[in-house]
């Protein structure tokens, strides 16, 4: 069985770090895409960034490009979000993500696995 579980989130001030963990088991890790999307409260889920291992690209969305990075540890099975420069806005409960593909997909329906979540939060 596939599981992902995240940790890192917390309370961070605006323009302090973080960063995000993702351990994931029951799969080999070099074949799956894995993203991380996150959900405000009252908005829609909306995609952060991912990666595909295998093939070593990444992609973010604009709102986050040059702030977070994304990076995976084949050996223990990890998908990791550095998160600099925090703005408010960035508060949300963060999710990591798995599908079985190469290609990197920002549509969270394409994703089959989710894990429970990891709540961020950046005070003004």
């Amino acid at each position: 069985q596939v599981q992902l579980v995240e940790s890192g989130g917390g309370l961070v001030q605006a323009g302090g770090s973080l960063r995000l963990s993702c351990v994931v088991s029951g799969r080999t890790f070099s074949s799956y895409v894995m993203g991380w999307f996150r959900q405000a409260p009252g908005k829609e889920r909306e995609f952060v960034a991912a990666i595909s291992w295998s093939v070593g690209s990444t992609r973010y969305a604009d709102s986050v490009k040059g702030r977070f990075t994304i990076s995976g540890d084949n050996a223990k099975n990890t998908v990791y979000l550095q998160m600099n420069s925090l703005k408010p806005d960035d508060t949300a409960v963060y999710y990591c993500a798995a599908r079985r593909a190469l290609v990197i997909s920002t549509t969270q329906d394409l994703y089959d696995y989710w894990g429970q979540g990891t709540q961020v939060t950046v005070s003004s």
